[in-house]
C-alpha cells in the first residue's frame, strides 16, 4: 500500500520503474513479521545522513536475527543511483528493507543467510514548514527489549504505533505522546519528542524502549554547536504540559511543530524554527 507516487523499486540487482511485488505468500517476513526497514529523505537534491540510515538497517536486521546481505556503503550507492531518476524539486521517501525468506524447523525462527533485500523510492512531499499538529495521551505504551525488538526499526513494532495513532485520531488529535513501560514520556506515535523550557531543550533519555533517531541526534548536535543547552533526561507528561514549546523529530518531516497537548496550547515556535533552520543549513553544508 502506497501513500506517495512515482515509485521505483530495487529488486534482485536492478531498478524497476514501478511498485514491484517482491514478497511471496510463504516468505517468513509476511507471516512471521521478520522485516526491518529504514527511512531516509531526498529533498532539494540532498539526502542527509544516508550512510547512517543504511548502516542502521543492517543493524536492525541483526537485532531481528536475520542476516543483512548488502554492505552499507554499497547500499548507499544503490540508493544514490536510483535517486538519479528524480529531480531536485521532487521530495522522495527512501526505504531500504530486509525480510527473512525461510523459517527454521518449527517455522518461527528465521533461517540464517535466507534474507531478501529491496529498496523502495516513493515521491512524497515534505510537510509545509507552517504545519502544526496536536497531540494527546494514549493508553498504549512502548514495549521494552524483553518484550520486543526495541533496538531495531522493525515492521513488527508498527502495529502498536498504529494503535496509538488511530486512538489519537479518533479523539480529534493529529498524534499521540506515548509513555514508556515506567509511565514516563518516551516519544510520539511516529517520532521522537523535544520540550523547550526557558530556552533549554529537553528530550527523553534513551532507555531501551524507543529508537533514539538519527535525525534526533543530528538536532541535538546542531543545537549544541549553536550554543543551545540540550538535556537528555527522564521526562513526565507534566513536563510536557509545563513546556513553552514542543516539537517532534523524525526522518519523514525532520521537524514538526506541536500546537497543543490536550488542554495545553503552546504559543512559541521560536526553537522549532531554529532547529529547522540549523538542520537544513547543516544538510547543505554536508552536501
Amino acid at each position: 500500500m502506497t501513500f506517495g507516487t512515482n515509485i521505483r523499486t530495487y529488486w534482485q540487482g536492478r531498478w524497476h520503474d514501478e511498485d514491484l511485488p517482491v514478497m511471496r505468500a510463504a516468505d517468513h517476513g509476511i507471516w512471521q513479521g521478520s522485516s526491518v526497514f529504514d527511512g531516509a529523505r531526498f529533498v532539494n537534491g540532498l539526502c542527509p545522513d544516508l550512510a547512517k540510515h543504511c548502516a542502521r538497517v543492517n543493524a536492525s536486521a541483526e537485532a531481528l536475527m536475520i542476516t543483512p546481505t548488502v554492505d552499507a556503503g554499497d547500499m548507499e550507492q544503490i540508493i544514490r543511483d536510483g535517486l538519479r531518476a528524480y529531480g531536485p524539486d521532487q521530495a522522495v521517501y527512501v526505504r531500504p528493507m530486509y525480510w527473512a525468506i525461510d523459517g527454521g524447523d518449527l517455522g518461527i525462527n528465521p533461517m540464517p543467510n535466507s534474507t531478501a533485500f529491496a529498496v523502495s523510492l516513493e515521491q512524497v512531499a515534505m510537510p509545509a514548514d507552517s504545519f502544526q499538529t496536536t497531540v494527546t495521551r494514549t493508553r498504549f505504551r512502548r514495549p521494552v527489549l524483553e518484550d520486543n525488538v526495541c533496538n531495531a526499526k522493525a515492521g513488527c513494532l508498527y502495529p502498536n504505533n498504529a494503535r496509538m495513532l488511530v486512538e489519537a485520531r479518533s479523539k480529534g488529535f493529529g498524534n499521540a505522546l506515548v509513555a514508556d513501560a515506567m509511565g514516563n514520556l518516551a516519544e510520539s506515535a511516529t517520532a521522537n519528542v523535544f520540550l523547550v523550557k526557558d530556552g533549554v531543550v529537553f528530550t527523553p533519555i534513551p532507555n531501551g524502549t524507543f529508537l533514539a533517531g538519527i535525525t534526533r541526534a543530528r538536532h541535538i548536535a546542531n543545537l549544541r554547536a549553536n550554543g543551545v543547552e540540550v538535556i537528555e533526561t527522564v521526562l513526565t507528561f507534566e513536563d510536557a504540559h509545563a513546556a513553552d514549546e514542543v516539537f517532534l523529530s523524525g526522518n519523514f518531516a525532520k521537524v514538526t511543530s506541536v500546537r497543543a497537548f490536550d488542554g495545553t496550547e503552546y504559543r512559541s515556535r521560536e526553537m522549532t524554527e531554529r532547529v529547522r533552520r540549523l538542520y537544513w543549513d547543516w544538510a547543505r553544508s554536508a552536501g
